[in-house]
């Protein structure tokens, strides 16, 4: 049985026309999206530092946002200083300590390098080894040529890295001075003053959820900075080569390193580790089989829980955002799964409520 179905022209380019707009869409997008994710970024920056800046700005006798994101800025980078004068000067010590403890290890490599001359002359080597010296020189000048493009891309990297941090801290200072009046702007447009009220209380709860998320990650920070700060401070009386000063600036590096998700934390336990090397590698073993343990009670049970009581989201909720995020879109998609989770569960919660609402009102008619 044969159906015929008659397309009119009309129709057949309107949607050629719409799948043409979505496929340059899409490609417009995938051009920008360095620019969407610095934008996002200093959107969800924005929203973070909102509340503590509108605080600051009932409190000035002028009430300007100006002063008050200045203020914030001026504080963050006070913090920032600090961070480094904590942290800079025990790791050039350890540096130049371990530096004085070189001779000491080239002369123990050499005396085993001799002992192991002798092993090879002894079992006949030699050839293997000329034979692998000989590849290693051959290939010298492709590694070599390799290392001079790794350096000049890794430079690039480098300088497009802090240009974006700088467009993304600009950014966020003028979201902040000018966001409540775009948001004004935004909700004139409305005649219906009902549905202002309602989307206006909306956008509050959304504003909570990232609010929220960033508190709860400083409450886990800080956690995990002060069980740090006190394990290597253990590890200083356990093994006396290890200078209990260090405790202070294990303490900076945990918290400023594990505002970042996900790998914030390792970044910061891994310098940490490499630190105490320095003094003792009994010492840098002891807080690195501590790291990977305090890490999975972290990961499982103390942040899943901080952000199910800061956000209303469960434990399973948050645990479960985050691995979809990772999967999905990895990186990126764990930072932001937890608030876009919040936010989710907050519109669903709205929508439950208007659906009610508009059943009841439906029985009484």
């Amino acid at each position: 049985m044969k159906v015929n179905i008659d397309i009119d022209t009309k129709t057949l380019v309107r949607f050629c026309l719409v799948i043409l707009g979505i496929v340059v869409a899409v490609y417009l997008f995938m051009l920008a999206q360095n620019a969407f994710v610095i934008l996002g970024t200093s959107a969800f920056l924005a929203l973070a530092l909102n509340v503590p800046v509108s605080a600051v700005t009932r409190r000035f006798p002028s009430r300007s946002r100006l002063f008050a994101a200045a203020a914030a800025y001026i504080a963050i980078v006070a913090f920032l200083a600090a961070v480094v004068f904590l942290v800079i000067p025990p790791i050039v010590q350890q540096t130049a300590k371990f530096a004085q403890t070189i001779p000491t290890i080239i002369q123990d490599t050499t005396t085993k390098w001799q002992a192991l001359g002798d092993f090879i002359k002894q079992y006949n080597l030699q050839p293997q080894i000329d034979a692998a010296m000989n590849s290693i020189q051959d290939n010298a000048t492709s590694w070599a040529g390799d290392v001079g493009s790794n350096i000049m891309s890794g430079i690039g990297s480098v300088f497009g890295f802090f240009t974006s941090m700088l467009l993304v801290l600009v950014l966020t200072f003028l979201m902040l001075i000018e966001g409540p009046s775009w948001k004004e702007r935004f909700f004139n447009l409305y005649t219906d003053e009902k549905k202002m009220r309602k989307h206006k209380a909306v956008i509050k709860k959304l504003q909570d959820v990232f609010t929220g998320y960033v508190t709860g990650q400083l409450t886990v920070s800080s956690i995990g900075a002060i069980f740090a700060g006190l394990s290597v401070f253990a590890i200083s009386f356990i093994f006396p080569a290890v200078p209990s000063s260090l405790a202070m600036p294990a303490v900076a590096i945990t918290f400023v390193l594990s505002l970042i998700p996900l790998f914030g934390a390792m970044i910061g336990g891994l310098l940490i580790t490499l630190l105490l090397l320095f003094n003792s590698p009994a010492a840098a073993i002891t807080y690195l089989i501590y790291f990977i343990v305090y890490q999975q009670i972290e990961n499982n049970f103390i942040a899943p829980h901080i952000q199910s009581k800061k956000l209303n989201l469960s434990a399973l909720l948050v645990l479960g955002s985050v691995t979809i995020g990772i999967y999905m879109f990895g990186l990126v998609g764990g930072i932001i799964a937890i608030p876009i989770a919040g936010s989710a569960r907050v519109l669903i919660d709205e929508y439950i409520k208007d659906a009610a609402e508009a059943r009841k009102h439906s029985k009484k008619a």
